[in-house]
């Protein structure tokens, strides 16, 4: 069976330096489909630039056939493009989701619908180095085969081999362990260091304070990372809004769609409303962001977080979403009805039963009382 080509993907062009070692012309990327090299305009740290372009491009140039085929004559390369061109473009994450269909179509997009077998499935994961990504990736895969599927291109089904899910985390935070976290990040200015050691903690600028921000609105409102990140004192395309009047955190993105993770509305708590009031004051740049750094954005806080995290000493296996954990972990640990938790954090009941059930005082309260009585009838010379 002859090997499909690999369909059009993001190739670095490394940087030409002169005979003195100058560096004449950048690296760039570019997008290799075939024989062509086209390029993307966008140099080598502007990956998320470079990831659009070839979305574009998918659009616009590369038309993959829509028509029912056998598994062995559709290659993998066309379903994702298909999946791309109907599904990610208009995901308000779908730079993210970019980023990971390259990595499928880098080892998958010489392949056919026919070799999706267990056996392959594996040796991605062997590849990927990593079974967690290895997972989210060839979940990705799977939609974009279902997809291709619904759509009627091809009849039979394909099953995608996924690796076992690994084990649920259940470290959280003390709230003193959040205090001493937001604390570090208040504190710390340019020169401290991640082994926990002093540094220049007079002289340079504060370095962290926009993380102590994230740190106080994630836990107050057991929010999930993306949605703090986009609140912003305006409501406006593609950010969360924060209401002051009403005091109410619209978590979903304005023109976002509803997905499994929810993301109602949630009223904010006194504490955390008066440091929004304060910090909406305090703001004279014009990005609008409760969390900036510069007067701009930020995007990502996974590298500074996880500094704090070393700074503050609290060990391994604290990552922002461990904030939404926490903090759902303190309301159960307080008697507060399941259904007003679930409501509050914005999943379903079911899913806080299974994992936070054992947190609430009430756990199995029914059958200790009963084995307490049935133990009353013994006595132990």
């Amino acid at each position: 069976m002859p090997r499909a080509a690999k369909g059009p993907r993001l190739y670095l062009v490394a940087a030409r330096r002169n005979a003195e070692g100058r560096i004449v012309t950048a690296a760039r990327w570019v997008i290799r489909d075939g024989s062509k090299m086209l390029s993307t305009g966008c140099r080598e740290g502007d990956v998320a630039g470079a990831h659009q372009a070839l979305a574009d491009y998918l659009r616009a140039a590369h038309r993959p056939a829509r028509n029912q085929r056998g598994l062995d004559e559709i290659s993998i390369a066309d379903v994702l493009s298909i999946y791309a061109t109907d599904h990610v473009a208009q995901h308000p994450d779908r730079h993210r989701i970019a980023q990971r269909l390259q990595r499928i179509l880098d080892w998958w997009g010489g392949k056919t619908l026919a070799q999706v077998t267990g056996a392959t499935c594996r040796a991605y994961t062997t590849h990927r180095g990593n079974t967690g990504g290895a997972r989210r990736d060839l979940q990705d895969l799977s939609a974009a085969i279902g997809h291709h599927h619904r759509e009627g291109y091809h009849r039979e089904i394909v099953k995608v081999a996924l690796p076992k899910r690994g084990e649920a985390r259940d470290r959280w935070l003390s709230r003193s362990e959040v205090a001493k976290l937001v604390w570090t990040m208040w504190r710390a200015r340019e020169g401290s260091r991640a082994d926990g050691k002093a540094g220049n903690t007079t002289e340079g600028r504060y370095t962290m304070r926009h993380l102590a921000r994230f740190v106080l609105l994630a836990y107050s409102t057991a929010s999930r990372p993306g949605a703090v990140l986009t609140a912003s004192w305006e409501a406006a395309a593609g950010r969360s809004y924060i209401d002051l009047d009403r005091g109410v955190f619209y978590r979903l993105r304005e023109g976002a769609r509803e997905t499994n993770k929810r993301q109602p509305p949630v009223r904010l708590p006194r504490s955390i409303l008066a440091h929004l009031q304060r910090w909406r004051r305090l703001s004279n740049s014009g990005s609008g962001y409760v969390v900036e750094w510069r007067g701009q954005p930020v995007a990502r806080v996974k590298v500074g977080f996880a500094n704090a995290v070393k700074l503050a000493g609290l060990g391994e296996g604290v990552s922002p979403h461990t904030l939404r954990h926490s903090a759902v972990t303190h309301l159960m640990q307080q008697g507060v009805p399941t259904w007003e938790v679930a409501g509050f954090a914005g999943m379903g009941e079911a899913v806080l039963r299974r994992h936070y059930a054992h947190h609430h005082p009430d756990h199995m309260g029914a059958a200790v009382s009963a084995m307490g009585a049935t133990q009353k009838r013994y006595r132990l010379a």
